[in-house]
């Protein structure tokens, strides 16, 4: 699953680094949780929970059936 996580990430990726931002992969739980690093611009930004929420997490949880849920954490 690490693999298409990753692979999703990149496609959501361009998207944040046109502001600054990016995301980086933490951990990926053995209950579907995939944690992850906003880092640039978006670890700052007061939009970042809505960028997680409707962009990131969206997307993985489209791409891939067994992600639950996307945590941002703090690195």
């Amino acid at each position: 699953m690490k693999e298409r996580v990753l692979a999703t990430l990149e496609g959501v990726r361009p998207y944040l680094q046109i502001d600054g931002g990016d995301v980086e992969l933490v951990n990926i739980t053995s209950d579907g949780i995939v944690e992850v690093k906003l880092v640039g611009a978006c670890a700052s930004c007061p939009m970042s929970i809505m960028t997680l929420r409707g962009g990131i997490e969206r997307a993985l949880m489209l791409e891939i059936p067994e992600v639950r849920r996307v945590e941002a954490v703090a690195g």
